[in-house]
């Protein structure tokens, strides 16, 4: 798709700033759906420090669920200490009304948040209709969102600075 007016930039695009190294973002991962959110919270590091980013700035934090990743990223926001946060998860659609209701929460939750904050909180919530989507979106033959996101922290801490 295009779009004219701006530059989308593709996720092989090498990003390039000179203060890259001081930023310092937080990793708040659901430890729900591990095999999954454990990919993604790889690819997002490696995408982290392959861009500059250095591992002492790079902070992770393990939550239960998906739920719980709204609590831990409001309180991260009040920090000050950061310059990004990016949620990690990942919801799975089962045979009950739960996952619709999760996924409404949560990405309302996270945008709000995002409203209220000075920092990006960058959203990495997979949901998804089966497993299968999760594998291909974690590392999988449609790439990985977790490195996805950290492309995108990395974009928006620099229009942030």
């Amino acid at each position: 798709m295009s779009y004219s007016g701006f530059n989308i930039p593709k996720r092989e695009d090498k990003i390039t700033f000179s203060s890259r190294k001081k930023y310092k973002i937080s990793l708040i991962v659901s430890e729900w759906n591990s095999q999954i959110t454990s990919k993604l919270l790889k690819g997002a590091v490696e995408t982290l420090t392959q861009s500059g980013i250095s591992n002492e700035n790079i902070f992770i934090t393990k939550v239960p669920g998906s739920f719980e990743l709204i609590f831990e990223a409001k309180k991260k926001s009040k920090e000050s200490k950061f310059d990004s946060i990016i949620v990690i998860g990942c919801l799975i659609k089962g045979d009950t009304k739960h996952f619709k209701y999760l996924c409404s929460s949560i990405s309302y939750a996270i945008a709000r948040i995002n409203l209220k904050s000075l920092i990006p909180v960058i959203f990495c919530v997979l949901m998804d209709n089966n497993v299968e989507q999760s594998i291909e979106r974690s590392g999988g033959k449609l790439g990985n969102k977790g490195a996805d996101a950290a492309f995108t922290s990395i974009k928006m801490m620099e229009l942030n600075n």
